[in-house]
């Protein structure tokens, strides 16, 4: 994740992470979500999931 203007987005992109997380909460799926942000790649969106899962289950 890079900070673009205070706002978390993709590397080299300048998508919001905060867009996924969105998409996901209104029940879009993630291939939606790739689909609407192509320069986003499925990688891209994977790490950024899993290193999130990571940090909210680290102990405090």
């Amino acid at each position: 994740m890079y900070i673009l203007g205070g706002t978390p987005v993709f590397k080299g992109k300048r998508v919001p992470v905060k867009t996924l997380f969105e998409y996901l909460e209104d029940n879009y799926s993630l291939k939606e979500f790739l689909e609407c942000f192509p320069s986003v790649t499925r990688e891209m969106a994977r790490r950024v999931l899993e290193r999130s899962e990571a940090a909210l289950l680290a102990p405090a």
